[in-house]
């Protein structure tokens, strides 16, 4: 499922246009990564938590040279899944 086709299933679950829902889609996307940049997290019970996990810098190699290279330091979103969104997918 792409985000237009999202945007589809949300406006025809929640009986409004596709302009209302991905006016809801966009500002629950933003809300997320708002949250997120300032170093938050998202918890959203049954479904899963969305978090940023520090990389540590570390050494790498360019597999076309094999010349060492430094890899900075650098945040990454993460999101680990909630007990009920395990269960609905295991099922």
């Amino acid at each position: 499922m792409n985000k237009n086709e999202l945007i589809g299933a949300v406006a025809s679950s929640a009986g409004i246009s596709k302009t209302q829902a991905s006016d809801a889609v966009e500002a629950v996307f933003g809300s997320i990564s708002g949250e997120l940049s300032s170093g938050g997290e998202v918890r959203l019970v049954g479904f899963g938590t969305f978090m940023v996990a520090n990389r540590k810098a570390t050494t790498g190699r360019n597999p076309r040279t094999g010349e060492t290279i430094q890899i900075a330091a650098s945040k990454q979103p993460k999101f680990r899944p909630g007990k009920s969104l395990k269960e609905s997918v295991n099922k």
